[in-house]
């Protein structure tokens, strides 16, 4: 019989989590990923460096002058597509074994990692700081859970699990002075890990299309199934987030 996971339980893993989210985001969202902040100078220079640095800066990426211009509901879809490929194919892995590997916990716990990532990078971008409210529109969008402020709210002993999650990436920036890819990768794996403690509750996540559940068993090609279910339910997530943030007075 499948253990009852209360509303308690439920926060105590995603406190620490929610926080672990945010140097992970803070990552893929680096100021000025191109370097393209304060080189004025050179976009004025000419001939093909400054066609180049133009064709860069007018890319939807954070840094260039087209993100600056972004509306909030421009960088939230940016997060759910660009950033949710990424993640969607990560978490379509397992279903490269077909039905087999679709079952292993790694499937959901990398596609709800991917999921919570999106939604906290969404309530970031609509100015949303509070990690309890984090911790609070996670568990109500993704775990059906309505998890009250005061279990949401963090707590000391959160502190240590946090640094465990976070590890690898604040090694990497004292090491390199910035996150590295492999790092950051390692976290979202540590990440992952750490919600095989709730499996029970991970069903509940938003899924594909019943098409994609199909083709996800197919050994070889499940892979390809995984992948496109993945981003459909990252769609989801992301309308589905800024519902709840709407409803609670959140939304920009």
């Amino acid at each position: 019989m499948a253990e009852v996971l209360t509303d308690e339980r439920i926060a105590a893993v995603l406190r620490p989590f929610v926080r672990a989210t945010a140097p992970v985001l803070d990552a893929l969202r680096e100021a000025d990923p191109l370097r393209l902040r304060g080189r004025a100078e050179d976009l004025a220079a000419a001939g093909a460096l400054r066609k180049v640095l133009r064709q860069l800066d007018a890319m939807q990426v954070p840094g260039s002058s087209t993100w600056d211009a972004m509306s909030v509901q421009q960088r939230c879809d940016w997060w759910a597509t660009r950033v949710g490929r990424f993640l969607a194919l990560v978490a379509g892995l397992p279903r490269f074994g077909g039905v087999i590997t679709s079952r292993l916990p790694i499937r959901n716990a990398l596609g709800i990692t991917g999921q919570s990532l999106v939604l906290c990078a969404i309530a970031a971008e609509h100015g949303v700081t509070d990690q309890a409210v984090k911790v609070q529109l996670i568990g109500a969008v993704l775990l059906d859970r309505e998890i009250s402020a005061e279990l949401a709210a963090g707590h000391a002993e959160d502190d240590e699990r946090v640094s465990e999650l976070t590890e690898d990436i604040d090694a990497s920036r004292r090491e390199h002075g910035r996150p590295m890819p492999k790092a950051v990768a390692r976290t979202v794996w540590r990440m992952a890990r750490a919600l095989w403690e709730i499996d029970s509750e991970l069903d509940k996540r938003p899924q594909g299309r019943f098409y994609h559940e199909l083709l996800g068993n197919v050994p070889v090609v499940g892979v390809v199934g995984g992948y496109l279910g993945e981003r459909s339910a990252l769609r989801k997530v992301g309308r589905l987030g800024a519902e709840w943030l709407d409803r609670n007075g959140l939304r920009r």
